[in-house]
C-alpha cells in the first residue's frame, strides 16, 4: 500500500490511497439517470466532497455513513476545489487494516498525549488515595470502565469535545488538584475522587465511536444523575462504605457545575466540593479558549469575536511572547 495521504496534502492529478471518515453518503442520480455515491470524508487535517460514479452498487454495500474508510482515489479538480474519485472503498477496522496503518486517532480529532500513557497516570494518582474506600471505589470503577475511558470525549461539543478527551480533562484536572489541595489544607483523597468520578455518568450520556452523540438516557435524564446513581451503585458493592463519606461524594457530583453548563441540582456546600467545580470550570475555559484560537481564520492579532468568550481572543503566540 501506498503512504497514507492527508487531505490537506491532496494536490490535483495524484492518486491517493488512505484512511478516512465518511461524515456523509447519499445515493444521487446524473441527469441521464446513471446512479453515483455523493460523499464527504474527513480526517484531522480537513475534509473533502467524494464521487463514486463505478461500481456504485457494489461498493454502497461496503460502509455507512460515520464509518471509517479506506479508500483509492483520484484527487480530480471541479469548481477550483478538490475532489475525489473514488476507485475503491470499503469499510476500515483495526482487525482489517491496522497492519496498512489505520489508526482510528488519525481521521478523527484527539488528545495531544497518549491515551495509554495518561490511562497509567490516572491510576498511579487512583492508588495515591490512601482512604481505603475512595480508592476502591475510583479503582473500581475506572477498571469496569477502561475500554470507554481511553477513547471517550468530555463532552458532545464543548471543552475536550474530542477521542481520549475525557481522560485528558480528567488527567488535567488531577494534577491541578494534587497541588491545590495541599496549598488550601483540604482533604485530597476526597477532593481527587470528585474529580475522577464527577463526569463518569458521560459514559453513558455520551455515545462515541467516530461522532459523538447524545444517548436517550442522556437527553432525559442528563449526566449528573446518571453518574450519582453509578456511585450509588458501585458504593453498594464495596463493604461497610461509610454513609458519612458517601454523602460527601454525593454532594461533589450534585453540585460539580458552573459556567456554561450550570444544571447541578445542589451548590458547592465544602470546600473540597467548591474546589471540584472551580478547577473543572478552569480547565474546561483554558481548553474553550484553545479551541477558540485553534479554530479561528482571521487575519491579524485578534480572533473574531463569533466564539464561547464573545470576545477578541489575542493570538499572538501563547500570549505571553
Amino acid at each position: 500500500m501506498k503512504s497514507i495521504i492527508p487531505i490537506s496534502k491532496f494536490k490535483s492529478g495524484e492518486t491517493i490511497q488512505g484512511f478516512y471518515l465518511c461524515v456523509e453518503k447519499y445515493r444521487r442520480h446524473t441527469r441521464s439517470g446513471e446512479l453515483y455515491l455523493d460523499l464527504v470524508l474527513r480526517d484531522q487535517t480537513g475534509q473533502i466532497n467524494a464521487k463514486v460514479w463505478d461500481n456504485v452498487k457494489e461498493f454502497e454495500k461496503k460502509f455507512k455513513s460515520g464509518d471509517p474508510v479506506a479508500v483509492k482515489a483520484e484527487v480530480d479538480l471541479f469548481l477550483d476545489k478538490l475532489q475525489l474519485n473514488i476507485k475503491r472503498i470499503n469499510k476500515a477496522t483495526i482487525q482489517n487494516y491496522a497492519r496498512y496503518g489505520f489508526d482510528p486517532a488519525l481521521i478523527v480529532p484527539t488528545a495531544k498525549d497518549d491515551p495509554k500513557k495518561m490511562w497509567t497516570e490516572i491510576i498511579k494518582i487512583i492508588k495515591s488515595i490512601k482512604n481505603p474506600f475512595l480508592k476502591k471505589l475510583c479503582y473500581n470503577i475506572y477498571n469496569r470502565n477502561k475500554d470507554k475511558l481511553l477513547i471517550h470525549p468530555a463532552s458532545l461539543s464543548n471543552n475536550h469535545n474530542y477521542r481520549s478527551g475525557f481522560l485528558e480533562h480528567i488527567l488535567s484536572m488531577s494534577r491541578s488538584a494534587l497541588s491545590l489541595s495541599k496549598l488550601y489544607k483540604l482533604d485530597k483523597d476526597l477532593v481527587l475522587t470528585g474529580i475522577l468520578i464527577h463526569d463518569i455518568g458521560k459514559l453513558i450520556e455520551i455515545d462515541y465511536d467516530y461522532e459523538s452523540t447524545i444517548t436517550k438516557d442522556g437527553n432525559l435524564i442528563g449526566h449528573v444523575v446518571i453518574g450519582h446513581d453509578i456511585i450509588i451503585k458501585e458504593s453498594n458493592k464495596i463493604k461497610k462504605f461509610p454513609k458519612k463519606l458517601l454523602i460527601l461524594v454525593e454532594h461533589i457530583i450534585l453540585s460539580h457545575q458552573a459556567g456554561f453548563d450550570m444544571r447541578s441540582p445542589k451548590k458547592p456546600a465544602f470546600k473540597e466540593a467548591l474546589l471540584v467545580q472551580l478547577i473543572k470550570l478552569m480547565d474546561s475555559q483554558l481548553n474553550l479558549m484553545d479551541k477558540s484560537l485553534n479554530e479561528d481564520s482571521e487575519l491579524g492579532d485578534f480572533t473574531n469575536h463569533f466564539n464561547y468568550f464573545k470576545t477578541h481572543l489575542f493570538k499572538e503566540k501563547d500570549g505571553t511572547k
